[in-house]
């Protein structure tokens, strides 16, 4: 049940797990302490702490879940540790104050909408060891100019990149791409790339 009226919490140490949507709705918290007892942050866990601030991700949590920060409007920078090896669907969207992020060389899939709306993301980092970027992951991030595709990614889900419409520029393989046809062409046979992925976005056609 959301508690509007929470601004800030600090869990003991003692604390090993907690529950799906915890926090859910507690829209005046602005900060956080996890201990590093923590190894999940589960689904809807923050959803929708729209003036949450400052939180610090225990260096021992490897899953993020569905939702767990969606709508954080307010929060500006997240580490994401090395050990996370999954990242839930729309684990980050419309977290509109989100300026850059870093995806970790744990992380093999990003899945649908995982970024979604981050309105602000300037900066996305993605690690070499991606294979798989979902349907929706980065669709309506409107200030993101450029972003490497990584060398390892085998399919691109439909609208990953859609509304991207300050999108100039991809990378992949060592060359930068200012065409959808040519990017498109360069994926060749080695990518698997949905319907649409780069819908509306800033990328010449």
């Amino acid at each position: 049940q959301a508690k509007p009226e929470v601004k800030s919490i600090v869990m003991p140490d003692s604390v090993t797990s907690i529950g799906n949507c915890a926090f859910y709705g507690c829209s005046s918290l602005t900060n956080i302490t996890i201990p590093d007892s923590i190894t999940s942050i589960g689904n809807n866990r923050f959803y929708n702490c729209s003036s949450l601030t400052d939180v610090a991700v225990p260096n021992g949590v490897t899953s993020i879940g569905s939702y767990a920060f969606y709508g954080c409007s307010n929060l500006t920078s997240i580490a994401v540790p090395d050990g996370v090896i999954s990242l839930g669907d729309h684990a980050f969207s419309r977290c509109s104050g989100l300026t850059a992020i870093t995806i970790p060389n744990s992380v093999t899939n990003i899945k649908d909408s995982a970024f979604s709306r981050c309105t602000s993301l300037t900066s996305i980092t993605v690690s070499t060891s991606v294979t798989s970027i979902e349907s929706g992951a980065f669709s309506g991030c409107i200030s993101l100019a450029s972003i490497t595709i990584p060398d390892r990614a085998t399919s691109i889900g439909n609208g990953a990149f859609n509304d991207c419409i300050s999108l100039a520029s991809v990378t992949y393989k060592g060359q930068t791409y200012t065409s959808k046809s040519t990017l498109t062409t360069a994926f060749g046979n080695n990518v698997t790339v949905e319907t649409d992925i780069f819908n509306n976005a800033g990328l010449n056609d």
